[in-house]
């Protein structure tokens, strides 16, 4: 379980990008973040993984403060929260192959990485990685050839690659055409159901966080103004978490 309790977070320069955020995040849920374009949606779900550290009040993930998480107990932790970016993240002039077991040795040196010096293991598991989002067939194409909707799957098999317990998406389906938005979040359902992994994604498009999240939290201006399930969601809610801008970073 994800826990807030009073937690806030203020940016150097002033800006509150969270303000005494309470909230329970259950194994296994499946959470779309809304909210206007600097409301504090990415601010929240970059502070479970510690890309964002907390100023004020207490963040837990299964019973451990995070907050107090450093060198190796902290990257031993970050294995166990996977992140899939708007951009991607991946290495355009390798394969694909190797982007999804780049994941597996966050502290082999790269040159290993680019030489492939992996175990018979390790490459099974990139391979199941890749074929749980449909992407099986292009393990040996180089990453800069493929689509924007390709290259996001490729980064979701690479989170998947180093088993995760909690998903976080960070828009990451901002870049890609309706069609190939749907098949990217069709993905994270899939893997949300069969595996019971936590996944929590903030989110642009209201109409897919509807479509695919059990339950929405709904942030303005660093607060949540709403947290229940889809069929909560009315025109005075969506009115609500949109009538004014945040502060995000």
């Amino acid at each position: 379980m994800i826990k807030f309790e009073h937690v806030s977070k203020t940016y150097p320069n002033g800006v509150k990008g969270l303000q005494d955020i309470n909230l329970e995040i259950q194994d296994g849920e499946f959470i779309g973040i809304i909210g206007m374009s600097g409301a504090g949606k990415s601010t929240l779900i970059r502070t479970i993984n510690r890309l964002n550290d907390i100023t004020e009040g207490q963040l837990t993930v299964d019973g451990v403060e995070i907050s107090g998480l450093k060198g190796k107990s902290l990257r031993q932790y970050r294995r166990k929260v996977g992140m899939i970016f708007q951009s991607y993240n991946l290495v355009p002039r390798i394969s694909v192959i190797k982007n999804v077991l780049s994941s597996l040795v966050p502290d082999m040196p790269i040159m290993r990485v680019m030489f492939g010096l992996f175990s018979k293991e390790d490459k099974i598991k990139a391979l199941e990685a890749l074929d749980r989002v449909s992407m099986l067939d292009k393990a040996f194409v180089r990453t800069d050839q493929l689509s924007g909707g390709q290259q996001q799957r490729v980064s979701l098999a690479r989170t998947l690659a180093q088993n995760p317990s909690v998903l976080l998406a960070d828009e990451p389906v901002a870049a890609l055409d309706p069609v190939t938005a749907h098949e990217v979040m069709d993905d994270f359902k899939r893997i949300n159901e069969e595996l019971g992994q936590t996944v929590l994604i903030n989110i642009h498009h209201v109409d897919l966080a509807l479509e695919y999240s059990k339950r929405i939290i709904g942030i303005r201006s660093g607060k949540i103004v709403y947290d229940g399930p889809v069929s909560g969601i009315t025109k005075d809610i969506l009115d609500l978490i949109y009538s004014k801008d945040g502060a995000d970073k």
